[in-house]
């Protein structure tokens, strides 16, 4: 995937009329951005995640590498009859809050409805075209391993917006406390793809 700049996000976020959040009188008003890839690789983190905020009339960006799809071993044995859960693309208004992922560790875990293609014909494609569903399915923002970097998707995510990079996370999730502090603790997320840039 290539190289996205800050200019670009924003100039696609307001031609699709997405809201982007730019008041900067106090730092950390987070713009949580995932941009999937044209041509999604089954089981890989070739996906890119970014944080952007606006201080003092200046732009921050964070990147980091995500999978935005499920792995494979859930594609081909779904938790659901339905079939996995492909987080569709487009804008979720508070979407996630701090929590804990499984119980386990913190992460952002979904408070608000997202929309998602379930995939069910069970094979290890990434399939778009399913039905589609509106609701609540534990679609959160998490790591895959817990140190190091995971070079596999594999069972780290049943449809979930999941970290490659253990360090990386802990980096990401820095930020969303201290943006907690001053913005509140519900998060927005915008899903965009990387053919929303062809001519950006």
């Amino acid at each position: 995937m290539r190289k996205f700049t800050i200019d670009e996000i924003l100039y696609v976020m307001r031609r699709k009329g997405y809201r982007i959040f730019d008041r900067d009188d106090q730092p950390y008003n987070l713009n949580l951005i995932g941009i999937r890839a044209a041509t999604p690789v089954p089981n890989s983190f070739d996906d890119r995640f970014f944080v952007l905020w606006k201080h003092n009339g200046e732009w921050n960006k964070k990147s980091f590498p995500i999978t935005t799809d499920p792995g494979t071993y859930w594609l081909m044995n779904p938790m659901m009859v339905q079939g996995t859960a492909i987080l569709k693309e487009g804008q979720y208004l508070g979407l996630w809050k701090l929590g804990l992922h499984q119980g386990k560790y913190e992460a952002l875990v979904q408070a608000g409805p997202c929309t998602v293609i379930r995939d069910a014909n069970r094979d290890n494609r990434l399939d778009f075209n399913g039905p589609e569903e509106t609701g609540f399915f534990g679609i959160n923002c998490h790591r895959a391993t817990e140190w190091g970097a995971s070079k596999t998707v594999d069972k780290w995510s049943a449809g979930c917006q999941v970290f490659a990079d253990a360090s990386d996370f802990a980096v990401f999730m820095a930020l969303a406390k201290e943006a907690a502090k001053v913005w509140g603790d519900r998060f927005s997320y915008t899903l965009l793809n990387e053919r929303d840039f062809v001519g950006a």
